[in-house]
């Protein structure tokens, strides 16, 4: 099956560096599959707490990678208990298509049951940004690269993060490369991403809860040309 262009470019920001690569919530697999056929150096993990969708993922893996059967195995379980201890190396966790607050729940519980490992995290969440970069900047991670993809008329931020502390390289709460824009369909994504964002907490505002510090942060925003 074709990728779609979130999953398409998660593939892509990729690299060779890793010894194991964990495609969390696979769903069908699709991701994982896709970086078997890249033929990296790393094993891929596909991990899903589904049992049945793990059962056809290892048919499907069965029929079509068999030759590969070394590079790649299931799992099903819980993301927050992934066995990295188990697996020596560099550790790449790809989380996509759950809620941030779940998302940044996964990502505190593993750095916690790991403190000593390298993992770097590509996360891509359907919702509550805020919330999860407030997350992974009290945990220190370090960005790597962060930007928007436009799929199905929904906006996604992909936040590419790392356990390796780097100088100035600290996770953003409202983002900061992600204003940044290279044409005019970049800079039409990050404006229609920004005004939607706004919109969310000027509803919540209204409401009983206070929200005016985020609503003021993004309010602030401004889109800024890298060409």
């Amino acid at each position: 099956m074709k990728l779609g262009k979130r999953l398409l470019r998660i593939s892509e920001l990729v690299s060779n560096d890793y010894t194991h690569i964990w495609d969390c919530c696979c769903d069908h697999g699709l991701l994982g599959a896709r970086l078997l056929d890249q033929n990296l150096d790393a094993k891929i993990h596909f991990v899903d707490i589904v049992t049945h969708l793990i059962e056809e993922l290892d048919k499907k893996l069965d029929t079509f990678y068999k030759h590969k059967s070394e590079k790649w195995q299931t799992h099903c379980l819980d993301v927050a208990k992934l066995p990295l201890a188990k697996y020596p190396g560099r550790h790449l966790v790809i989380i996509a298509g759950v809620g941030g607050d779940l998302c940044s729940d996964f990502v505190q519980k593993i750095t916690r049951q790991h403190p000593h490992l390298t993992i770097d995290f590509i996360l891509c969440p359907v919702h509550h940004l805020f919330t999860l970069r407030k997350s992974l900047n009290t945990l220190k991670l370090s960005l790597k690269n962060e930007l928007l993809i436009s799929e199905n008329k929904r906006i996604y931020e992909l936040i590419y993060v790392s356990s390796i502390e780097e100088e100035k390289a600290a996770v953003s709460p409202i983002g900061e490369h992600i204003w940044h824009y290279r044409d005019d369909l970049e800079r039409k994504i990050a404006e229609q991403y920004l005004n939607k964002t706004i919109s969310h907490y000027t509803r919540i505002s209204q409401g009983n809860t206070d929200v005016s510090d985020i609503l003021s942060a993004y309010q602030q925003v401004t889109l800024k040309s890298t060409r």
